[in-house]
């Protein structure tokens, strides 16, 4: 599981033209799904990315994390961050997880961070999206679970 998180003033997501999402302060969240992630990786990602302390405090110090700061999330489901383009010019998406798989751990991730960011916002999985966003920063931070696996070992 790969989450890019990109601390933002605001952001949004469109489909067909509508905006679904919105947020003003806090993260974007790309969140892609591959073979064979769990719902314990989708919670040690959410763990470190609700922990992470990206916001700067009344000193100007990188200290303050989304709860300390009343951040706000917007969670947008992306398969092709698990793009390999090791050989030729056309991506492969063979590591991406099965799409019934992914799209019920993207919704686990929605519905567990609603239990600790009172705004949560999100994408529509599988669908033609356009988000647009303000990044802060500009701040992006890739969070993957292969990196926390190799380290359990």
């Amino acid at each position: 599981m790969k989450f890019v998180i990109q601390r933002v003033s605001r952001a949004s997501v469109t489909v067909r033209g509508k905006v679904i999402g919105r947020i003003g302060q806090g993260y974007l969240v790309l969140v892609g799904v591959g073979q064979g992630d769990t719902k314990e990786d989708a919670d040690r990602l959410m763990r470190k990315m609700i922990g992470l302390r990206i916001f700067s405090d009344e000193n100007g110090k990188i200290n303050k994390s989304l709860k300390d700061v009343g951040g706000e999330l917007l969670l947008v489901s992306q398969f092709t961050l698990y793009a390999d383009c090791r050989h030729g010019n056309r991506p492969g998406f063979t590591e991406a997880g099965d799409p019934q798989a992914a799209k019920e751990l993207y919704e686990y991730v929605i519905e567990s961070c609603r239990k600790d960011v009172p705004v949560v916002e999100q994408g529509e999985f599988g669908a033609e999206m356009q988000v647009e966003l303000i990044n802060d920063g500009p701040f992006t931070i890739i969070l993957d679970s292969e990196i926390y696996r190799e380290r359990k070992k």
